[in-house]
C-alpha cells in the first residue's frame, strides 16, 4: 500500500491545520501538492511568473517542509509557480534555500525543469514529432520562436526519476496535475489504473469532497484499487463528489490523457466504505503506442489599456448593447481616421458586466440589471499606442448617447484617470503533443543539496 498525502489543490491555497496533522499521524510515504496550472491564463507562462504572492508561498512551503521533515517523507511540488518555467522553478527553488536557512537545516533538493527551446521545438516539428490537440490551428517555426515560454508537461515516469535520486524535496516544473500524485503509488506496484485514477481525484485536494476548502485528503493506493479519505472536520468524500471529479476540467468524463496512455474509468466502481471514505476500483490504463507530452507555449499579443464606466440610468441599462455596439463602431472609425491605423493594428470591445460580459452572443439568460459595469478593453501593438486610444474611448464611455437627439449623459468612472495600463499582454500559441523516444528527453534533472 502506497499513502499519499495531499494537503491543498495548490501551494497558495491553504488548508486546515487539524486535517494537515491527522495526515501526518496516518504515516503517508509522500506529501504531494500542485503548484499551478493554466486556470489564470497565459500571463504566468508568458512572463515564466507565479500567480500566488511569495509570501503566502514562502509561508505555506515552511510548514509543509516542516511536515516533511516530521515525517520523514518526500515532498513533492509539480508545476512550481504557477506555470512551472524555469524561472518559475528557481524562484521556488530560492524560497527553499532561505527557508533551509531558516531552520538550520540542509536537504537533498532534485530540481526538475520542463521548459523547451524554441530550437528543440522547431527540430520536432521538422521531424514530425509535433502533433495537434483539437482544434490547435498549424503551427510554424515562426510560432514558436514568437513564445517567450515553452514547457513540456511531465508525467509519472519523470517525478519518478526525481524520487530515484533519494532526494527529500522535489521541485519540479510543469507536470500534469496528477503525476506527482501518481508516480510513487506506480513505482511501488499499485494498480495503474487506480494510480491515476486516484491522482486525477486527488489533484485539487477536498474539491472531491464535501468542505472542499478544507484542502487535505489522503488517498491509499494498493494492487486492486484506491481508497480517498478527506481529514477535515465537516469533509466527507461520496462515490458522488468522488466520481464527479472525473467531470472537472476534462473532456471526457470517462477518459483522461496522460503521458504514455490514458486512464478509462467506464468500469469503475464507487464505495462508500462509511461517512468519510470511498473506496475505488475498476479503472484501467491503457498503454500507448508513443510516449508524447503536450506542450504549452505563450506569446506577447500586444498591450493594452482598460476603462470602466457605470451604467444605472434605466433606459441605457436597458439599451446596453445597442450603446456599446455603437461606441465600438464609431470609436474605432474614428482611431482609423485619426491616428491613421488599419482595423488589424488594433481592437476595441466592450463587456457589459451584468448583461453578457461572459459569454457575449451566447448568453441565454436575461435579468433586470439595477446597474451595468461597461469594461472598455483596447489592445494595440505598443503601450503607448493603447494608451493612446484608450484616451479617445474615455469621451464615450463618460458622455455617449443612445440617439442624436437626446441631451449628453454622464456616466460614472469609479477611478481617475479612468484609463489603466495593463502593460504586455500574452496569449497561447501551442495546443499539441511531442513525441520523445524516452521519458526524459524534453527535461532536465538536477540535484542540490540546499541549506
Amino acid at each position: 500500500m502506497t499513502r499519499v498525502l495531499v494537503p491543498s489543490g495548490a501551494l497558495g491555497l491553504g488548508w486546515d491545520a487539524e486535517a494537515l496533522e491527522r495526515g501526518l499521524a496516518a504515516n503517508p510515504d509522500i506529501i504531494a501538492i500542485d503548484g499551478g496550472s493554466t486556470d489564470s491564463g497565459p500571463h504566468y507562462l508568458g512572463t515564466g511568473t507565479s500567480k500566488y504572492s511569495r509570501g503566502a508561498t514562502r509561508s505555506e512551503w515552511a510548514a509543509l517542509i516542516e511536515a516533511r521533515a516530521r515525517a520523514g517523507v518526500p515532498l513533492v511540488i509539480g508545476t512550481a509557480g504557477t506555470c512551472g518555467a524555469d524561472s518559475a522553478v528557481d524562484w521556488l527553488v530560492e524560497i527553499t534555500a532561505e527557508i533551509l536557512r531558516d531552520r538550520g537545516e540542509r536537504a537533498r533538493v532534485a530540481v526538475l525543469k520542463s521548459g523547451q527551446s524554441a530550437e528543440a521545438v522547431c527540430r520536432a516539428l521538422a521531424g514530425g514529432r509535433i502533433l495537434p490537440l483539437h482544434p490547435a490551428p498549424p503551427i510554424d517555426e515562426d510560432v514558436i520562436e514568437s513564445c517567450t515560454n515553452i514547457v513540456a508537461l511531465a508525467g509519472a515516469e519523470q517525478i519518478q526519476a526525481a524520487l530515484a535520486t533519494g532526494a527529500e524535496i522535489v521541485i519540479a516544473g510543469r507536470t500534469t496535475d496528477t503525476a506527482i500524485i501518481a508516480a510513487l503509488p506506480l513505482a511501488q506496484g499499485c494498480h495503474a489504473g487506480a494510480a491515476w485514477h486516484g491522482a486525477k481525484i486527488g489533484e485539487c485536494g477536498a474539491l472531491c469532497a464535501t468542505n472542499p476548502q478544507s484542502g487535505v485528503i489522503l488517498i491509499e493506493f494498493d494492487a486492486e484499487g484506491f481508497t480517498v479519505t478527506p481529514l477535515a472536520d465537516g469533509a466527507c468524500a461520496t462515490p458522488h463528489t468522488v466520481s464527479a471529479h472525473m467531470l472537472y476540467e476534462n473532456a471526457d468524463p470517462f477518459i483522461l490523457h496522460e503521458p504514455g496512455g490514458h486512464l478509462d474509468v467506464r468500469e469503475a466502481r464507487y464505495t462508500a466504505l462509511d461517512a468519510r471514505s470511498v473506496r475505488v476500483t475498476g479503472s484501467r490504463w491503457v498503454p500507448a503506442e508513443h510516449y508524447t507530452v503536450k506542450l504549452e507555449g505563450a506569446r506577447p499579443a500586444g498591450f493594452q489599456t482598460v476603462l470602466l464606466a457605470l451604467l444605472r440610468n434605466r433606459r441605457y441599462v436597458a439599451g446596453a448593447r445597442e450603446w456599446a455596439r455603437d461606441i465600438e463602431t464609431k470609436c474605432s472609425a474614428r482611431v482609423r481616421e485619426r491616428l491613421g491605423l488599419a482595423a488589424a493594428d488594433f481592437r476595441i470591445e466592450l463587456r457589459l458586466i451584468g448583461c453578457d460580459a461572459s459569454f457575449g452572443a451566447l448568453e441565454t439568460r436575461q435579468g433586470d440589471p439595477v446597474e451595468i459595469g461597461a469594461l472598455g478593453i483596447v489592445t494595440a501593438r505598443t503601450e503607448a499606442l493603447a494608451g493612446e486610444i484608450g484616451k479617445m474611448l474615455n469621451p464615450y464611455l463618460l458622455h455617449h448617447p443612445l440617439t442624436r437627439e437626446e441631451e449628453l449623459p454622464t456616466f460614472a468612472f469609479p477611478f481617475s484617470p479612468a484609463e489603466l495600463q495593463r502593460g504586455q499582454i500574452f496569449e497561447f500559441a501551442l495546443n499539441h503533443v511531442m513525441r520523445l523516444d524516452h521519458p526524459m528527453d524534453a527535461f532536465r534533472l538536477e540535484v542540490r543539496e540546499i541549506g
